[in-house]
């Protein structure tokens, strides 16, 4: 039954029926009308961040460990600006998000009013749909409507931008009983077919990959894809977004492929002659140059985005669906090829890429001067915590680390910045993560670059009894552009000292935020040190680790060059292997 209410309140009614249980956001004058009704909301929780691109980041956190739609809400000018970023990362990385913005009255549309800003002009390109809502009538139906775009088909960020006349006017509030979008229909069901056709064709491939992407967690598709490595014993690598879809445990797992990607995993691409592709899109990082990437493999490629698909290569069995639902038919597709004698002998390929993973295994040097290994810290990290946690990470050197040497078994544990790559992602992040999963340890790996750019953020968590960690990986550095300079720029280091060893004293700005701050700069000191922040439950841990600054990312292919020409360490490249299976 329609409640005659405002606007405001239509907006708030509108929430609670989408289920939404928290919203992190910052009121303002264009905004504040839908603030007063939220205060009395039973079952949406408010979290007031310090920065709006906080909120965003934390919306993204949210959903990305939970699976959930992620919403952050700002008021209008610089209010919604601030959330560009966090909303171009959703749309990069595909996370489901809803973000709310206030705008000026309807009237000053256009009059350059005070803190006006074409917000839906501005997030055009980097949204799946965006909404400018006039009329207080509408706002029901463009809130339903945004959380099912957000969530459906290739998830990715919706906004709602309000007018504040439309918040104040007076309306009638009715949640539509259903959703009338003719003109969006993601195709979720495979075409049997062209699954048929990709059994036949995996069964024959005498070099296949499982080329895993991160369309596959956001499908919820690991226990399938499991099953379908099980079944062909087809090697794996998973993306950077693709991290924990498949256990690093596992046998057939041969790593993360890319720039900084294992040179098994590296190597399994370009010598296939089947990639198997399931919610990738062949970018850049993966491929790099793209002219000489897998040039002898066919390519399946399984998306539910059909932009993606032939879009950087091209291929020769095209599936548009969800990759969850594909593989549930691709499984018993194969398994009838197998139980037709239809399966060729992998043991050559097998040879061949044990004998890479043997021959060029993750590693780092450790440091001559007996300072802090970074890699070192990230790796017992990893062993002392466990794979049941979730890790968060900035942008730069610590994030490559923090994906090759922590091991993960599960998905929705690793939770970064991967298209955008965007510095100050991980402690919001880790504070949406920790809300939406208060039960699991949370820990954010930052660099002190990134950590300076959103650590306002541990107010908030100290304040809302959010006990997020973080691991700094101090370097004093811009430490990502810094081994671009020493390997590229002859070690001219222009503008990327920090001097963060000295300036600002993280442990002093940690207890400045009611935080427990600690610090270690010696290798003996890292499990304790872990430990301890640990044991400390009750107030977020920032612990401010002073690694080695000249330590860096290998393997590495260097930007513009071809996967053959990864370097494993600064002048050592791998002989590959050139036998065919």
């Amino acid at each position: 039954m329609a409640e005659n209410v405002t606007g405001a309140e239509s907006l708030v009614r509108s929430l609670e029926h989408a289920d939404v249980d928290v919203v992190f956001g910052i009121p303002g004058g264009a905004i504040l009308p839908a603030y007063d009704p939220l205060m009395d909301s039973k079952s949406v929780r408010h979290i007031l961040v310090r920065h709006e691109q906080g909120a965003g980041h934390a919306a993204e956190g949210y959903a990305s460990a939970t699976g959930r739609v992620g919403v952050c809400m700002a008021t209008s000018g610089p209010g919604a600006t601030n959330l560009v970023t966090p909303i171009a990362d959703a749309h990069m990385d595909s996370v489901p998000l809803v973000a709310i913005t206030g705008q000026v009255s309807g009237p000053f549309i256009g009059t350059d009013a005070f803190q006006e800003a074409d917000i839906r002009g501005i997030t055009m390109p980097i949204t799946k749909h965006n909404y400018l809502v006039t009329n207080a009538d509408d706002i029901p139906r463009a809130i339903k409507e945004a959380f099912h775009l957000a969530s459906s088909g290739r998830p990715g960020p919706v906004l709602v931008d309000i007018t504040k006349d439309a918040l104040q006017a007076n309306t009638t509030f009715d949640w539509p009983a259903f959703i009338d979008m003719p003109g969006y229909k993601p195709t979720t069901k495979p075409h049997g077919r062209q699954i048929k056709e990709a059994a036949r064709m995996i069964v024959e491939a005498k070099r296949p990959v499982l080329y895993v992407g991160g369309g596959v967690i956001r499908a919820g598709a690991a226990k399938e894809l499991r099953a379908l490595a099980d079944l062909t014993g087809i090697p794996v690598v998973t993306t950077l977004m693709a991290r924990g879809a498949f256990p690093d445990s596992h046998p057939q797992h041969m790593g993360m492929p890319g720039m900084h990607g294992s040179v098994g995993a590296v190597g399994a691409l370009q010598k296939s002659d089947l990639l198997i592709t399931l919610g990738a899109r062949f970018d850049d990082r993966v491929t790099g140059k793209l002219s000489s990437f897998a040039t002898k493999a066919k390519v399946i490629h399984i998306d539910i985005d059909p932009a993606e698909i032939g879009k950087n290569r091209q291929v020769d069995i095209p599936i548009v669906a969800d990759v969850r639902e594909a593989l549930m038919q691709l499984v018993p597709a194969v398994t009838d090829e197998f139980d037709n004698n239809n399966r060729t002998d992998l043991t050559a390929w097998w040879q061949i890429l044990n004998g890479w993973r043997d021959t060029y295994p993750l590693g780092y040097d450790v440091p001559r001067d007996g300072s802090l290994s970074p890699q070192l810290v990230i790796q017992r990290l990893g062993q002392i915590v466990g794979p049941d946690a979730i890790y968060t990470s900035g942008v730069g050197q610590h994030q490559m680390w923090a994906a090759q040497f922590i091991g993960y078994e599960n998905p929705n544990t690793w939770l970064n910045s991967g298209g955008l790559g965007t510095m100050g992602y991980s402690v919001p992040a880790a504070m949406g993560a920790k809300v939406g999963c208060p039960d699991k340890t949370v820990w954010a790996i930052d660099g002190d670059g990134c950590f300076q750019m959103t650590n306002q953020e541990l107010a908030t968590c100290r304040i809302n009894d959010i006990p997020i960690k973080v691991a700094l990986i101090n370097n004093s550095s811009l430490g990502m552009v810094r081994q671009w300079q020493t390997l590229f720029y002859n070690e001219r280091y222009s503008n990327t000292d920090l001097h963060s060893h000295s300036f600002p004293d993280f442990v002093k700005l940690a207890d400045a935020y009611g935080c427990l701050g600690i610090r270690c700069d010696r290798p003996e000191d890292v499990d304790k040190t872990i430990e301890k922040a640990m044991e400390t439950n009750d107030v977020p841990v920032v612990v401010d680790f002073q690694v080695n600054r000249d330590a860096m990312v290998w393997p590495m292919v260097a930007a513009g060059m071809g996967n053959d020409d990864i370097k494993h360490a600064r002048d050592l490249a791998p002989k590959w292997e050139r036998e065919e299976a």
